[in-house]
């Protein structure tokens, strides 16, 4: 691992997927510059192999790649990890966004782009990554951020990366309505992703169908028509009603 210029400690390891040679050194040399040590593989075989073989903190991978195209490879990576993920695309419909959030993705940016964007969005999806703090708890449901884990009612949740960031910001601000728009500032770090409303809309949905696959976890986030979402503020033990 290369040490972080800025602090002599060992940085992040990214892993960037892209099957354009010069796009891939571009996106290597920002990272290299922010304290990442980067792997690069010009297709998903690669990368999965990789993945396997070396321990990695963000994956950067491009949607259009022959073979194995990136949302197929962003859904085979969610399927056994939950590292952060950044899609870089040509597309710029927001339908495409949604897509790519909706197989896994917590970031995703559009080209043309400047390489210190991605870099720094690298950096906030790495520090997001790395949970800290106690663990919480409302009514049957136990959120640990240290361990990127939560229980509800002994059934442990599967949740990708963003969907768990969703859950502990709703669960540390439980009781208080949150707005599609603090939602997008606080969980994705920023306020002006492409199809940020429906983003929020669509991640939160994905949310509330894990909850709700445990008995008992239908009431837990609820949508408050024109306010925004809100997680119910039960006492450890209560059972939250199911939204209406």
């Amino acid at each position: 691992m290369n040490p972080d210029p800025k602090t002599g400690t060992a940085g992040p390891t990214a892993l960037v997927v892209d099957d354009e040679p010069h796009m891939a050194v571009i996106i290597e040399f920002a990272l290299q510059t922010q304290g990442f040590t980067v792997l690069v593989a010009p297709d998903g075989a690669t990368a999965l192999h990789l993945l396997r073989t070396r321990s990695v903190d963000l994956v950067v991978l491009d949607v259009l790649m022959p073979t194995m195209d990136g949302l197929t490879l962003c859904e085979r990576i969610r399927a056994r990890s939950d590292v952060p993920i950044m899609m870089l695309t040509a597309l710029a419909q927001h339908d495409d966004v949604i897509a790519g959030l909706e197989h896994g993705a917590d970031d995703y940016v559009t080209k043309p782009f400047h390489p210190r964007e991605v870099a720094l969005r690298a950096q906030a999806l790495v520090r997001r990554g790395r949970g800290t703090g106690t663990a919480i708890r409302v009514g049957d449901l136990v959120i640990d951020p240290a361990t990127r884990t939560a229980v509800l009612a002994g059934h442990r949740l599967d949740l990708p990366f963003t969907e768990f960031k969703l859950l502990v910001h709703l669960a540390n601000r439980r009781g208080v309505p949150q707005s599609w728009q603090e939602l997008l500032r606080e969980v994705w770090g920023t306020a002006d992703l492409m199809g940020g409303r429906d983003v929020v809309k669509s991640t939160v949905y994905r949310l509330r169908s894990r909850l709700a696959g445990v008995p008992g976890g239908a009431g837990y986030v609820r949508t408050l028509r024109g306010v925004g979402y809100l997680m119910a503020d039960l006492a450890p033990a209560e059972r939250a009603e199911p939204d209406r």
